[in-house]
């Protein structure tokens, strides 16, 4: 009787691994299309950074809904993402809490990366009452991670994936 059992479960148990791994597959125009997008919104830039997990210093990892961002054109950095750790300067608006600000006055740094297909963007704001350096660490394929150095907290960094968005004209 387990005879029976083992032949079927064992052909459709392949059979959804081909097809999973079939429809998931990208050619290798859509993989160097989307490799320069990035590359072209990097540069520019022009860019909006999905945070799908945060990870605080010394506390678990948190999976975020889909509202939290950075987005990144050349005149201006508008960042809406939470915060998790410990401050050592608080807020007295507690709507102030993570980092929720528009900047127009920021230096923006592109290096190329460690490996191939990499890129560092180091963006530094300067009109907050503080200090605020954002690290991204940007991939061909548009995941990216993104490290926050405060002087006010400790330091938080995000995984997540970047939306290359055209230039408005």
């Amino acid at each position: 009787m387990m005879k029976r059992w083992i032949f079927p479960g064992f052909a459709s148990l392949l059979s959804v691994l081909v097809f999973h791994a079939c429809g998931t597959a990208q050619t290798a125009a859509e993989k160097e299309k989307l490799a320069a997008d990035v590359r072209n919104a990097v540069e520019v830039p022009y860019f909006t950074f999905k945070a799908t997990h945060a990870y605080p210093t010394g506390y678990k990892s948190v999976y975020l809904s889909p509202y939290y961002d950075v987005k990144v054109s050349p005149d201006t950095v508008k960042t809406y993402l939470p915060y998790y750790g410990r401050a050592y300067r608080v807020p007295m608006n507690p709507n102030e809490g993570g980092y929720r600000f528009t900047s127009t006055d920021f230096e923006y740094r592109v290096e190329e990366g460690t490996k191939k297909g990499n890129w560092n963007v180091i963006i530094t704001v300067r009109d907050l009452d503080r200090p605020l350096i954002f690290r991204f660490d940007i991939w061909e394929n548009g995941t990216a991670r993104l490290d926050i150095n405060d002087t006010d907290r400790q330091s938080i960094s995000f995984q997540g994936d970047m939306v290359v968005k055209q230039a408005e004209e």
